[in-house]
């Protein structure tokens, strides 16, 4: 097959235009002169990616802000479907997005065309029933974690396990001391970080809450120093008025700075997310801890089908880390898990080296095995549609 090819690519935030940008690089590489065309964003706009829509045009989140955007999304997913089956790609690729990129995947594996999920959703987790539409949607599922690919495996989608691109990012050995010099932090002593998240929604029930833990903690070791690293100039406002009552404690706001200070401390006190896994990959103790509205937590313990949240606990298939959920995540029992760490020293030991396992199982320099088995794909007959 001739190198010079066309490859549609569809992603519909940040984290994808990092995958994206990262897969063309890899994918030039099999075809040097391919060309690539969908929706992406600036990183892969820097590599010469045609882009029909701007890439936040898709960003969208939560249950309202959808739907108030509907027609515009459908327009153009329209648009997408048709320009792709008038010119037809060698693949297409959905990076993640999968309520958008799904059902284009599906219309356009219908008219012949090959095509590839990247990032599966959490059809593991909850509205497993989803995994039928993905049959009839790709060709193959790129996944970044193992028990991801088993899911898959056991419902007969073609699947390949790529690794984690954090994994290929973070290093493996984690320089404690040189993080807490690049911060003007102090070499000595004990550091918990404290992260409360990213949103608005969620520093608003989570900041106060994990500043009393430290508070607790405190009366326990007054020697200990607690650093917050603010997710955006936004959460760094919410985050500096919601302190005024924490004034006269050893608890320091950053701007930023979020894998530094994970690397700087000691044990960290974060709000469930893909920080845990960068937690995780840092080799760092952490207690995970969340909070949603009550009735959004009702639905939530409805829908989802595994007993724990976090992915280090996902990953090893038991409870490795506490998981402190709702009503469970007081300043008192959040306190009793971050000071446990630093009661248990040979047990927290041992829980670092489980994670240097773990980060070893998912640096597999991912973009690069993604890339291979889209070339595979690419190479491979076509199967026609029953």
């Amino acid at each position: 097959m001739s190198d010079h090819i066309h490859i549609g690519i569809v992603v519909g935030e940040a984290s994808g235009d990092i995958l994206g940008a990262a897969l063309m690089q890899e994918l030039r590489k099999h075809f040097p002169n391919a060309e690539f065309s969908g929706i992406g964003g600036p990183r892969m706009l820097a590599l010469g990616f045609h882009s029909y829509f701007p890439q936040d045009r898709l960003a969208v989140m939560g249950l309202i802000e959808p739907l108030k955007r509907l027609p515009e999304l459908l327009r153009i997913r329209r648009f997408l479907r048709e320009h792709f089956i008038k010119t037809p790609p060698a693949v297409f690729i959905g990076i993640d997005s999968p309520d958008f990129t799904i059902p284009l995947e599906a219309s356009l594996k219908e008219k012949g065309i090959k095509t590839v999920h990247y990032v599966s959703p959490s059809v593991w987790a909850w509205r497993q029933k989803r995994i039928f539409k993905i049959v009839r949607a790709v060709d193959l599922m790129l996944t970044l974690l193992p028990f991801e690919a088993k899911f898959y495996q056991e419902h007969n989608v073609p699947v390949e396990f790529v690794g984690h691109h954090l994994a290929d990012e973070i290093p493996f050995a984690v320089d404690k001391v040189a993080a807490r010099q690049s911060l003007g932090l102090p070499e000595q002593g004990r550091i918990v970080a404290l992260l409360p998240g990213s949103r608005a929604s969620e520093v608003e029930r989570m900041g106060e809450v994990f500043m009393q833990a430290a508070v607790h903690c405190l009366a326990q070791d007054p020697g200990l120093l607690f650093v917050i690293p603010a997710a955006s100039p936004d959460r760094y406002r919410q985050l500096h008025i919601a302190m005024n009552d924490f004034v006269d404690y050893p608890i320091q706001l950053i701007n930023g700075h979020s894998h530094e200070v994970m690397a700087a401390a000691d044990v960290l006190l974060l709000a469930s997310g893909t920080v845990a896994l960068e937690a995780m990959l840092l080799k760092k103790p952490m207690v995970v801890a969340y909070k949603v509205a009550p009735l959004s937590f009702k639905i939530l313990s409805w829908l989802v089908k595994t007993p724990w949240i976090s992915l280090p606990n996902l990953l090893a298939q038991k409870l490795l880390v506490p998981e402190l959920l709702q009503d469970k995540a007081t300043p008192e029992a959040l306190s009793a898990a971050v000071m446990n760490y630093f009661d248990n020293p040979e047990q927290t030991l041992a829980l670092s080296q489980t994670f240097a396992q773990m980060h070893l199982e998912l640096k597999r320099d991912a973009s690069a095995r993604a890339a291979d088995a889209i070339a595979a794909l690419i190479h491979s007959p076509v199967t026609k549609q029953v």
